[in-house]
């Protein structure tokens, strides 16, 4: 239905960007809700957008930044094998607009009166996509075959038909196939939802009124974001960081250049992509700078394209943020997308002042066997401010899970949880003291396969304006030390324990702190 009026006052504007915002939570809590692995019931490893009927991202959930920034590439990767009302399309491919291969990636055409008028997205983390290790995130993978099923953009669903042989032929590639069905079907009903909801909207309003509105929604967030870029000092400003590999570390070097109402950031000398998964697909590497963008500038500004139209991210072929196939990838999406946004924002720190680093890292733990998959990431601390201590045990940068519930985590797994806690004192000292992070020890009430993928182990994060570092964080196996990325098997009475790194300490400890705003 359409009512021919199409123009947008500001009131309207607020009222309809609320409503597309609203749908994406909306479709987010319907696929929490009922998917099947505590992955994504529990820690929320999940994230929901809307795209207008171009590919352009007009709305999403405060979900997961890493995977949002990357959303657009896939659905992008969709349109281009054109989609017709009725498909649904799924893809994984980090080098078509995926992230690493569990985060399966779901995108339905939504149709008013047969014509398509925009496109709803889902990508959840998967608990298993097969590949050489359970859980499908192995520390040592080498290609990407090794780390599962690799899937371009293909039609789960065509002219509203369930394609079932695809369907058949992944099921009898992964781990615990009836876990992955039902989470594929919660991510089959968050399309529904946003097919409904839409469709009221475009009826309320009028399918061209609507389109107007995710037009300009997005040239506001632009204007927004463009004033907010004008107000930083122009200059190029550059940093590095280093991704701690066994034996060595690989750097990641960024200048920054701001000038007027634009920013661009390029990661020329930033290391060679490597043998093993540490690599990150440009998606990736856009998606960490992106939150960085946001996480510096006003967070009112309705998060879609406009919002990143004036930030451009470049970086030569081949190197660590930029691989290319067949290079693996399941840890450059968890640990150098953590690098790459601690880099960018060191950069911009000379420009502004900017909190003490976080962990920075996702403490990828993951215990499976052809029983059972179980991936966690864990928190640690927060870093300080000039007005604030930092936050203790919490998921930090292009992260934003939650954790799973000890009664949870036991019920569904062979695992007995023996503690979990603050780790006092892992804070870096300062006028304002970094967060401290955690200790989580689990031990093993069957055999499994152990995969840890964790950073920060050798370089602790950084303090700011004089404050201290944090702690590097330790991972140890029946209380000996093992390297910060490892694969080992484990028999029933082993035990697994992560101790996160704390946060930066902000100003010299020497100088009174000054008294948080209320």
């Amino acid at each position: 239905m359409d009512t021919g009026k199409n123009d947008i006052d500001p009131i309207t504007l607020q009222v309809l960007s609320s409503a597309l915002g609203s749908i994406c939570a909306e479709m987010g809590a319907a696929l929490i809700r009922s998917s099947y692995s505590t992955n994504i019931k529990e820690r929320r490893d999940c994230s929901t957008a809307l795209f207008d009927a171009s590919g352009t991202l007009v709305a999403q959930a405060e979900h997961i930044p890493v995977h949002l920034g990357a959303l657009p590439d896939a659905v992008a990767a969709v349109l281009a094998e054109g989609p017709e009302p009725g498909d649904v399309f799924i893809l994984n491919d980090p080098f078509r607009g995926g992230t690493h291969l569990p985060d399966i990636t779901l995108v339905a055409p939504v149709t008013v009166d047969g014509a398509i008028i925009a496109y709803a997205a889902s990508r959840a983390h998967h608990a298993d996509v097969g590949g050489s290790e359970p859980g499908s995130m192995p520390a040592g993978s080498l290609t990407l075959e090794e780390e599962g099923v690799v899937i371009g953009p293909t039609r789960l669903v065509a002219a509203g038909e369930m394609q079932q042989e695809f369907l058949d032929g992944f099921l009898t590639r992964v781990r615990r196939p009836g876990e992955r069905l039902g989470d594929l079907r919660a991510q089959l009903g968050a399309g529904r939802v946003a097919q409904a909801r839409l469709e009221e909207l475009a009826w309320r309003e009028g399918s061209r009124r609507l389109a107007a509105a995710m037009a300009a929604t997005v040239s506001y967030s632009e204007r927004r974001m463009r004033a907010e870029i004008a107000d930083l000092p122009d200059g190029r400003y550059q940093a590095e960081d280093y991704l701690e590999r066994d034996g060595d570390d690989l750097v990641i070097r960024v200048a920054v250049e701001i000038a007027g109402d634009e920013i661009a950031m390029d990661f020329s000398g930033t290391a060679p992509q490597e043998q093993g998964n540490l690599n990150c697909p440009m998606a990736v590497t856009r998606s960490a700078c992106y939150f960085v963008m946001r996480a510096i500038t006003d967070p009112d500004i309705p998060p879609n394209a406009g919002a990143v139209a004036p930030v451009s991210v470049s970086a030569p072929a081949g190197c660590l943020v930029n691989a290319v196939p067949p290079a693996a990838v399941a840890g450059g999406n968890v640990e150098a997308s953590q690098r790459i946004a601690d880099a960018v924002a060191l950069a911009l720190s000379k420009a502004v002042t900017l909190p003490a680093q976080s962990q920075a890292t996702m403490n990828n733990l993951t215990l499976g066997s052809d029983e059972f998959n179980y991936y966690e990431t864990i928190g640690g601390g927060g870093g300080a401010c000039q007005e604030r201590d930092g936050a203790s045990g919490i998921h930090t940068g292009t992260t934003n899970t939650l954790n799973t519930p000890v009664e949870a985590l036991e019920m569904a797994f062979p695992l007995k949880v023996e503690r979990y806690e603050l780790r006092h004192g892992s804070g870096g000292a300062g006028q304002r003291r970094g967060g401290d992070g955690v200790v989580r020890s689990l031990r093993l009430l069957a055999p499994a396969r152990l995969s840890l993928m964790a950073d920060r182990r050798r370089h602790g994060p950084r303090g700011a304006a004089g404050g201290e570092a944090g702690l590097t964080g330790r991972n140890l196996v029946n209380g000996r030390e093992v390297p910060g990325k490892v694969t080992l098997s484990l028999d029933a009475g082993d035990t697994v324990t992560v101790e996160t790194p704390g946060g930066g300490g902000f100003g010299s400890a020497s100088q009174p702190p000054k008294p948080a705003k209320a």
